[in-house]
């Protein structure tokens, strides 16, 4: 009886380390994974239409119109907003805009997007808590092209629409990003697959 339980003590003695080894690994496994989610804000699956919301210049007498539609193909989900964009009326714009459900950390540099479209420029609009109006918001630019491609844009590069607002975004007070298409008469055709921060 003495020499199986010190055969079970031997045994404990040497699998511990083992499980608490196995144990750490799996815990840092799952850390990375939580922080590689964290780092996405959007990537358009799990009914993201009840994430997003489709705006036009409307809200405020102009006469742009258009539609988001979300869709799936080859693996890829994707959200495609495409439209008539007109400056009539003091309009310009039509836009897809999502709530954030948390702040940007402060160790985040940027906005990354996936996108694709018509080769025209579009836009960023992040809105904070300073800007309520439908005009109000910071903003910065990218380009498309017909192939899927990833962009990242600092968050240095958001420039406010007013000049009552502070001169550079604080990522850490962003409530909501849109995509618009924005500024000038033109077709717009804009499809985006994952937004995220890096």
């Amino acid at each position: 009886m003495s020499q199986t339980l010190f055969c079970r003590m031997r045994f404990a003695r040497v699998t511990f380390p083992l499980s608490l080894t196995l144990s750490m690994v799996l815990i840092g496994f799952l850390a990375v994974s939580a922080k590689a989610d964290e780092r996405m804000i959007e990537d358009f699956t799990s009914d993201p239409e009840t994430r997003w919301a489709f705006f036009t210049d409307q809200v405020m007498g102009g006469v742009s119109n258009g539609e988001a539609s979300f869709a799936r193909e080859a693996n890829e989900n994707y959200v495609r907003l495409r439209g008539q964009v007109s400056t009539e009326n003091n309009g310009g714009f039509i836009q897809i805009r999502t709530k954030l459900e948390s702040r940007i950390p402060r160790s985040a540099q940027g906005i990354t997007l996936t996108v694709r479209g018509n080769g025209e420029e579009y836009f960023l609009h992040v809105r904070t808590p300073g800007t309520v109006l439908p005009w109000q918001y910071y903003q910065a630019s990218f380009t498309t092209a017909p192939d899927w491609k990833e962009i990242r844009i600092p968050f240095d590069s958001f420039k406010p629409s007013g000049r009552t607002f502070r001169a550079s975004l604080r990522p850490q007070s962003a409530r909501s990003i849109g995509v618009v298409a924005y500024g000038r008469d033109y077709d717009a055709d804009v499809s985006v697959a994952s937004v995220g921060f890096y």
